[in-house]
């Protein structure tokens, strides 16, 4: 059996751990686009969010099917898709009938070190508040590359380009 090399790569974790800082260089690396999943929000979300109400599972869903619709219209080229995805129930979404064309790269870090960085982010629609029901949400995914965001980001990348 020949293996396929994946062709989207999902890059997932909690807001603030580096999804879009990560996922655009190592986009460059691999001369793939990425593309933010914050982008592919509705309007009434990214409200929801900037008024400091987590989403919810229902509010979610055109979201991740949007995100899903895009990892499929990519396969064949490929990309990087940062989303959040923090449960397994959401990732089972997002590669839907990607098969092995899908691989998960989990940036992960703990509360402190992330609401250090929302703290100092600025102009973001998430705010920093949010993060704890973000934790509380989250279900560390089995399958997944995990890499720790206590490097600076070329160290992440060139440990992914490893691991990949």
């Amino acid at each position: 059996m020949i293996k396929t090399d994946p062709k989207i790569y999902f890059i997932m974790g909690v807001s603030g751990c580096g999804k879009s800082t990560i996922g655009s260089l190592l986009a460059k690396e691999l001369k793939i686009p990425f593309y933010d999943g914050d982008d592919y929000h509705s309007k009434t979300n990214v409200k929801k969010m900037a008024s400091g109400q987590p989403l919810t599972d229902e509010d979610r869903i055109g979201w991740l099917l949007k995100l899903n619709e895009l990892a499929l219209n990519k396969r064949e080229e490929g990309a990087i898709i940062g989303c959040s995805a923090l449960k397994e129930a959401y990732r089972q979404i997002l590669d839907a009938n990607l098969q092995e064309n899908a691989r998960w790269i989990y940036l992960s870090g703990s509360f402190e070190d992330i609401m250090n960085r929302l703290n100092q982010r600025k102009g973001h629609f998430m705010p920093a508040e949010l993060l704890k029901s973000q934790f509380e949400t989250l279900e560390i995914p089995q399958k997944a590359i995990k890499v720790s965001i206590n490097m600076p980001p070329d160290e992440i990348v060139n440990r992914i380009l490893g691991l990949i």
